[in-house]
């Protein structure tokens, strides 16, 4: 793979790590409880309804006694059967799914972290960014006609329809949703996604599916089944919220690669903050429903609390996590370079929107998952 050098990385920002750790401990990923539109919430470990009974989940952490000795890393990857995480996500399946909530953060801890700031950021190098793959001849850069936007649904069409879709898997024991992008990939075979989106307390999510351009119970490009999850090393050691990116790397499905399917976004690294972005997703919680892809877009800024990264308007809810930021978006081909990921938002702070910064770690992770 090519990459296009785009010049100097921007400066460094400082940060703690004790700060993270702070606040990290404030994070929680929260199911809608019962049906969608309810203000019952119930936090991961607690009991919740099923709509089907699916296999037992595997916590990697807790599978042997060394699992859960200190110095014992947690697995750098999950393995999947793709063949059975397909057959397994029936239409009525992927339309009981409750969606995995944004993350959110309290306010109560913030002045705890920000008393404890120094000098830890995001390590950066060189600005890069991989082309989107095209179908069709790329058409010339539009007016923004759909900037900025809160939040509503995408009637723009374009290559976005088909590259963004949801991701479906299994998490402790419940069928739950989030989404994803198809990228530009070595493999052909890569999907972008945030790190929560793949593991989450510890263990990694089974059963994992890609459905792009889904449509209430409907997949009109297929069900693309995960061979492998993988997430930054921070995420999958600690679920750091600065490095909450994941991927995933899925079978072929009738003998054809993904994004010879559907095409593949471009990607960029080390792209600095305050861009114009458009931010894409199925948000499945009250007021949305998953079933149409919904869009915010605007210009970032960073995020003025604890975490390193963008932070953007936007009314998305949960079932969003992982849906792809872009920027240098061209509104008439649906193709943009991804930039971040919806992450999570402040419990105090409605409508905003935060998504990792892609630096080196993160560019890391999309090499390692190309690779595969």
């Amino acid at each position: 793979m090519r990459f296009t050098d785009l010049g100097p990385g921007t400066a460094r920002r400082s940060r703690s790590r004790t700060a993270v750790r702070t606040a990290r401990r404030t994070v929680t990923a929260l199911f809608v409880a019962g049906t969608l539109g309810t203000t019952a919430l119930a936090a991961p470990a607690a009991a919740a309804d099923r709509p089907g009974t699916p296999p037992a989940v595997s916590t990697p952490a807790a599978s042997t006694p060394a699992a859960s000795t200190p110095d014992k890393k947690p697995p750098a990857a999950k393995k999947h059967d793709a063949r059975k995480a397909v057959a397994y996500w029936t239409a009525a399946r992927m339309r009981a799914a409750k969606p995995l909530d944004l993350l959110s953060v309290a306010r109560r801890k913030l002045s705890a972290a920000a008393a404890h700031a120094t000098t830890d950021a995001v390590p950066r190098g060189r600005a890069t960014a991989v082309p989107p793959t095209l179908p069709l001849p790329s058409l010339p850069l539009p007016a923004l006609k759909a900037f900025p936007q809160p939040g509503g649904p995408w009637t723009g069409g374009g290559q976005v329809v088909m590259t963004t879709g949801r991701v479906f898997f299994t998490y402790q024991g419940r069928q739950a949703s989030c989404s994803g992008d198809a990228v530009t990939s070595k493999n052909g075979s890569t999907i972008l996604t945030a790190g929560h989106c793949v593991k989450l307390d510890g263990a990694w999510h089974t059963n994992w599916v890609f459905v792009p351009g889904y449509k209430d119970g409907a997949a009109p490009y297929g069900k693309w089944g995960a061979s492998k999850t993988l997430a930054t090393p921070q995420w999958t050691a600690s679920e750091d919220i600065n490095y909450d990116v994941g991927a995933a790397v899925v079978a072929p499905l009738n003998g054809k690669r993904l994004t010879d399917t559907v095409g593949g976004q471009g990607v960029s690294f080390n792209s600095g903050y305050l861009q114009k972005m458009y931010a894409f997703g199925y948000p499945a919680a009250a007021p949305y429903d998953g079933t149409k892809l919904i869009y915010c877009s605007g210009t970032t800024t960073k995020d003025p609390f604890f975490s390193k990264d963008h932070a953007l308007t936007c009314n998305m809810t949960g079932g969003s996590s992982g849906g792809p930021w872009f920027r240098t978006f061209d509104e008439k081909t649906g193709t943009g370079q991804q930039a971040s990921v919806n992450s999570f938002g402040y419990s105090f702070l409605p409508n905003t929107m935060f998504g990792p910064y892609f630096g080196n770690d993160a560019k890391d992770l999309y090499d390692k998952a190309q690779e595969s």
